[in-house]
This record gives C-alpha cells, sequence and structure tokens, in this order.
C-alpha cells in the first residue's frame, strides 16, 4: 500500500469513528453505510496531496485529544447550532474555486449533477455543496487550509478540474471506466 493510501486509510478510520458518533438534528442514512462513507470520503481524498492528507489528519487526532469530533462540530455549523469556528480568509477563496469547479462539472455531466446538492443555498431547506463545504472547512486547521488551497491551486494550473477529479476517482473505485461512462448511463434512463 502505498503512503498516500495508507494516509488515507487512516483518515478514513478516524473519521468514520468520528461520523458514527455525530447526533445531527436529521438523520444521516449513510451513518449506516461504512462502506459507502468510505468510498465517498476516500474519493475526495484521493486529490489531496499527502502534505494535505497527513496535515488533517493531525487535526483530527489533535481533536480525538481534547475530546472534540471535528464531524459533530461540522454539522452542527451546517444547523447553525454552533457560531462560525474559524474566520482563515482562506476559507472563501477554497469555496469560490470549488463552487466553481462544481458548476463547471454540473455543466459538463449535468445528470450526475442533478443527483447531487445544489449549487447554492436555496428555499428548499437542503444544505448546499457551498453551505456543507464552509462548514467542513471551518473545522481544519490553517496549516491545513493553506495546504489544500495550495493543493486545488495546483490543480487548476494543470488545467484540471477538482470535482471531476474526484467523481473520476469515485466512479473508478466503483467499477466504471470513466465518468463519461456514468454520465452516459444516467443520461439514458
Amino acid at each position: 500500500m502505498s503512503e498516500k493510501s495508507e494516509l488515507i486509510k487512516k483518515l478514513l478510520d478516524v473519521e468514520w469513528k468520528m461520523f458514527k458518533a455525530v447526533r445531527a438534528e436529521e438523520p444521516v442514512s449513510c451513518q449506516q453505510d461504512p462502506e459507502g462513507f468510505r468510498l465517498h470520503r476516500g474519493a475526495q481524498f484521493s486529490v489531496w496531496s499527502e502534505a494535505t492528507l497527513q496535515s488533517y489528519l493531525d487535526d483530527l487526532v489533535k481533536a480525538e485529544e481534547k475530546g472534540e469530533n471535528l464531524l459533530t462540530l461540522k454539522y452542527a455549523r451546517m444547523e447553525n447550532i454552533v457560531p462560525i469556528l474559524n474566520f482563515n480568509l482562506l476559507i472563501c477563496q477554497i469555496l469560490d474555486l470549488q463552487v466553481e469547479a462544481q458548476r463547471e462539472m454540473q455543466e459538463k455531466y449535468p445528470a450526475i449533477a442533478s443527483r447531487g446538492r445544489k449549487l447554492e443555498d436555496s428555499s428548499e431547506g437542503a444544505t448546499s455543496f457551498r453551505s456543507y463545504l464552509q462548514s467542513e472547512l471551518e473545522t481544519y486547521s490553517d496549516r491545513t487550509l493553506d495546504l489544500l488551497y495550495k493543493d486545488i491551486q495546483e490543480t487548476n494550473e494543470r488545467g484540471e478540474n477538482w470535482s471531476i477529479l474526484t467523481h473520476s476517482n469515485l466512479f473508478k473505485q466503483m467499477g466504471f471506466t470513466s465518468i463519461d461512462e456514468v454520465e452516459k448511463r444516467l443520461s439514458a434512463q
């Protein structure tokens, strides 16, 4: 197993333990699906650098040592139960880059995107992509935010789309040959 794969496995082990302990206002069905959780979160982490993965693992371990659950904090932020957790200005910059990447993905893969979160908050009440991501980013240390921002910038400089890379990795793990195959299948339904 590569060092990156080992880091992702460790992250998923700690996150799963924290995620199972989350008590949100709205029950989350994926709390009963450890494999689905690992699949989706693992795909997200697959586009992170080893430095960013290690920094986030450090965040999780430090939180555990203090008796904190970062995933409980994320869901509490999404439900506006707790105030803003981190005022780092990089959060807004990462959000803007990620929302734009997700928007581009939605335009290129509308059938896939139709099954995901809305980009922005609406009157429907469901948590948007932006709100979900902001709540998560607020739980990261400043070091993790710095490294994640650098990862996203490097991805953009290579002419790649972070959201498309994440989804491509997810679908490959699910046994599909490509994201295009998934879009074609969903469009045909």
